[in-house]
Formats: C-alpha cells, structure tokens, sequence
C-alpha cells in the first residue's frame, strides 16, 4: 500500500508539473485518485491496526491501573496518549476517505475536532466500562464481548459488503469490523445509520449504566470506592459529553451540510438522511486491491 501511495504520487506529481492544465479526464488526475485512493487504504489498514494492537493494550493498562492502584504520571500519560491515538486514526481515516469520494466535501476544522472529540469521549466512556465489568468478573467481561462482537459480526454480514477480491478475505475483513464496533461505531456500507447508530449508542448507555449500577449494589472490595467515584465520574461525563459532540457534529458540522449536491450520500460513520442508492464509485470497492 505504501508503496502504491508513493509511486502513484511520484507520477502524478511529475506529469501535473508537466501539464497544469489537466483536466479531470487527463491522466495525470486518474493518477493522482490512485494516490489519494492508496493513501485513504492505509488509514483504513490503520485503523485496524490501532483497534487490534493499541485497543487491547490500552484495556489491560487501564484494568492493572484500576486493579493494583499502583499509578504514576507515566501511567496516565500512556492511556491518554492510547486514547487520542485511537481518536486521531479514525479522524484521518475520513479526512482521506473524504478526498477519495469527490461527491464529497471536505472535513472543516470545526469539523474534525467534533469528530475527534465525539470519538475520544465515548470511547474513553466505553473502555472505562469494559474495564470495570473485567474486575467484578473476568468471565462477564469475556462474555459480553464476545456477544457484541457476534452482534457485530452478524451486522457486517447482512450489509453484504464486497470489499475484497476473494471470500476468506472478505470474511476476515468482515471479523475486524466487528471487533471494530465493539468500541465504536464503523459504518461499512455508506447507507442510513440513523437507526443504527442509535440503537448502537443506546445500548452502550444501558451497558454502562447497568455496570455502574452493579458496583452500587455489589461493591466489590478490589478497587477502592474513592477510585470508583472518579471512574464513574470521568465514564457518565465523558458518555454525556461523547453523545453531546455526536448529535451537534451530525447537525451541524458534517460536511455534507456544505455540500451543494441533492445526491450526496452517506459514507462510513456518517448519520443519512437521504433514500439508500446503489454507489458504483471508489466506496463500494474499497480494498480490491
């Protein structure tokens, strides 16, 4: 991929040079989408990497924290810094699939930090939760993962998505997604999420309010009730505020409210309000390469 990027850069930079005056049917335009496509493909195999690598490491940071209470500034460092990483991979995701869709407009700034911020909090709320179920019992938590990402994966694959060459790979492609979704909404379709993402962070409210709920009731002696209060505190406002930036970011500064075309559709993680169409562009065969 990255090797892609740069040789497809490489030449569209020299033949703009050698032709200002491209138009859209000029070569040099056909490859620079190819550069801009491989690029929006590396943020997107990024993404993974972060939910597969960072994600779990982040969650085990935060249970040895919250378990052994042991802390130092190096600690707190590292989980924000996990934290924004997380965030940052999934802004520069849509800002590069953004250049790749030319239906589309671009990010704003305004934009991207409400972007950033409604995927930092709630994901912060979520992982706190996670992390708290894992010390009441290890055994719950494995369950009630493993039940997301079954719901997850089921979701992925009523969307029919064919963004892969070959079965095994779509189906892998299909396993990440889900994995994906247990910590945040991806929408992998670019179809009418209004529904789903509702239902999505409705049910991670009632998760994280059952979890919080249990430890009233339960009060288990492995973390101390001062640590819990703060924890509570930082996982029901980093949710409120998570949902906040959410629905002022979808109402006001998506980009396609700039947008000056009617047939603008939806594209990942994006909540539509217009009829589901059929895209033959760059969407609907992300990664066949």
């Amino acid at each position: 991929r990255y090797w892609f990027a740069l040789k497809y850069g490489c030449q569209a930079a020299c033949k703009q040079t050698s032709s200002r005056g491209a138009s859209e049917a000029d070569p040099s335009s056909f490859i620079q989408k190819q550069a801009i496509d491989a690029v929006t493909d590396i943020n997107m195999l990024r993404v993974f990497k972060t939910f597969l690598e960072t994600t779990p490491q982040l969650f085990l940071q935060i249970y040895i924290l919250l378990g052994h209470g042991k802390t130092n500034f190096y600690q707190y460092a590292a989980i924000i810094m996990s934290f924004c990483g997380i965030s940052l991979s999934m802004v520069d995701y849509q800002i590069s699939l953004r250049k790749s869709l030319p239906d589309k407009d671009e990010f704003h700034v305004l934009s991207k930090f409400m972007y950033l911020f409604y995927k930092l909090l709630t994901i912060t709320s979520w992982m706190l939760s996670i992390s708290l179920i894992t010390l009441l019992s290890v055994r719950t938590s494995v369950i009630l993962l493993i039940f997301l990402w079954i719901c997850g994966f089921i979701w992925t694959l009523k969307q029919h998505t064919t963004f892969c060459k070959s079965k095994k790979m779509e189906y892998l492609y299909r396993t990440v997604v889900g994995i994906i979704l247990i910590f945040s909404f991806f929408n992998i379709k670019g179809r009418r999420t209004k529904v789903c993402i509702s239902i999505y962070y409705a049910t991670h409210t009632v998760v994280t309010l059952g979890i919080l709920f249990l430890y009233i009731f339960w009060k288990p002696s492995i973390i101390k009730e001062i640590c819990y209060i703060i924890v509570s505190i930082l996982t029901i406002s980093s949710l409120v505020l998570g949902i906040i930036f959410l629905v002022v970011y979808y109402s006001h500064f998506h980009p396609t409210t700039y947008c000056t075309h009617q047939a603008c559709s939806d594209e990942v993680d994006e909540v539509a309000w217009q009829k589901d169409r059929m895209e033959t562009g760059r969407f609907q065969n992300f990664l066949m390469q």
